[in-house]
């Protein structure tokens, strides 16, 4: 299914599902209150960050603590209706879409922050705490949270689309700093993956088999996180280039000198543009790269200065940093309003962002690629990414109202997509499958898709968890 195959957008059904019935009246007999059949609800729960049709489940759960939510996925295992488990809807491929009905289960409200260890660099929080919540809780700790994919999305929802962010390069993602879980499985029973250890060779990798899995095969309700001390100095800038791929040279000779950047983030020039107009800057409207380093004074100063030297073979200019922190956060939050700023450009339009990530040597390659087939086309499409780990993101601006703009927009995705694989790379970086990459999926596992569903198949034999995700239920065994 592609992220097209579902417009035009169909119509929310309005009544719960004929085979779903008894489910729901077993679960407002354990819940009351807490269910919700109310349409509106039911369709903000269907919700996609996307143009794929909204899908909204029969009933929406709002659960207090994993008890419930073990209660609730056991009802529904009992009466084989689908489970889905909701955060705050920051996802970007139909990943909350209910294809087939079923029940929400909405987490937003177990947002506790239930142990931190200084001395280990280590917390364990709720799936409903914010990674915003979370660095704000620890701000006299000393201590942060680094992987920040732009959107204040839940920590559980991170988990479940091994999301990343601009501190990737420095700090990892979420698969890096997630040590343990705590997971209601398919039949309702709570297990732990991991523990507070840095490592383990004890059995299969659970946590990281959970990671990344977008909820179809287990629903986390507890996750143990890896922390990091706050640095002494921390700077950012920026520079400019002549063409992206200048820009993207410079990022790749700055990885592999293992030049230490926390942050080094490409906006191509249209995406410069949307800014200075979302965010009233005066930025040069050519190809940019924001850095930040994170260090000491001398070690800062060090970086900046080899950076210097770096973007200057390839035409790099106007390179300043600073460590004011109200410029450094002003510099950010517009780099993190880049969907908005973006959207703007043409706010009849609707937006749609994929993302793909190539090995760094093939980046400018990759990305100049897709910059000339968005040029070509005509359409509206600024580039932005997390360059330092060889993931860009794309937001096409479409008239959904007309055939020849989707038809332009699918292939330039495609393309986009099947490049990336072709270069040894990922049609998804960060964004996850869901339903709206679906048919990447064999060309970019092979044979190894038949094992992934083999895994869904073992942990999920009714096929409640999240289905129509990843890849199609009818291509799950029964």
């Amino acid at each position: 299914m592609s992220a097209l195959s579902a417009l035009p957008a169909s119509e929310p059904h309005d009544s719960i599902t004929p085979d779903h019935s008894a489910a729901i009246a077993a679960l407002q007999i354990r819940f009351g209150k807490q269910l919700s059949v109310n349409k509106a609800v039911r369709e903000q729960h269907g919700h996609t960050m996307t143009w794929l049709a909204n899908q909204p489940p029969d009933a929406v759960l709002t659960v207090q603590d994993k008890h419930e939510v073990a209660a609730a996925v056991e009802i529904c295992n009992q009466y084989q209706m689908p489970v889905i488990a909701f955060g705050i809807g920051s996802s970007l491929e139909g990943q909350l879409n209910a294809p087939f009905g079923g029940l929400c289960i909405d987490m937003h409200a177990m947002d506790a922050i239930l142990q931190v260890n200084n001395e280990d660099l280590t917390v364990t929080v709720q799936p409903g705490v914010t990674r915003e919540q979370l660095n704000h809780y620890l701000r006299d700790t000393g201590l942060f949270f680094p992987i920040d994919p732009g959107a204040n999305a839940s920590i559980g929802g991170m988990v479940a689309t091994r999301a990343s962010g601009t501190n990737a390069v420095r700090y990892g993602t979420m698969k890096d700093v997630v040590l343990a879980l705590e997971v209601v499985t398919a039949n309702g029973e709570i297990i732990r993956t991991g523990t507070r250890a840095k490592k383990s060779a004890a059995g299969y990798d659970l946590t990281r088999l959970m990671i990344g899995s977008e909820g179809t095969l287990g629903i986390v309700t507890e996750v143990t996180l890896k922390l990091f001390g706050i640095s002494e100095c921390i700077a950012s800038g920026i520079c400019h280039f002549p063409t992206i791929e200048d820009a993207c040279q410079a990022v790749m000779l700055t990885i592999q000198m293992c030049l230490p950047v926390a942050r080094i983030e490409l906006l191509d020039a249209m995406q410069i543009k949307a800014c200075n107009q979302y965010a009233n800057l005066d930025l040069t409207e050519t190809p940019t790269l924001f850095v930040e380093f994170h260090g000491t004074d001398a070690g800062v100063a060090e970086q900046a200065t080899i950076f210097t030297d770096i973007i200057e073979e390839f035409g790099g200019s106007d390179f300043a940093w600073d460590t004011d922190e109200a410029e450094r956060k002003r510099l950010w939050q517009a780099r993190h309003n880049a969907y908005h700023a973006s959207s703007a450009l043409r706010p009849e339009a609707s937006a749609l962002s994929t993302d793909a990530c190539v090995p760094i040597s093939r980046l400018a390659e990759c990305v100049s690629a897709t910059a000339k087939d968005i040029e070509a086309s005509g359409m509206i499409g600024p580039i932005v990414g997390h360059v330092g780990d060889g993931n860009f993101h794309v937001l096409l601006l479409v008239d959904t109202d007309n055939p020849e703009e989707i038809a332009t927009a699918d292939g330039i995705i495609s393309r986009l997509a099947m490049r990336a694989i072709e270069m040894d790379g990922t049609c998804t970086g960060e964004h996850g499958i869901g339903q709206g990459k679906q048919k990447y999926m064999q060309q970019e596992h092979g044979n190894a898709l038949v094992l992934m569903q083999a895994i869904k198949s073992a942990l999920d034999p009714n096929n409640i968890l999240n289905p129509g995700k990843i890849w199609p239920k009818t291509m799950v065994a029964d």
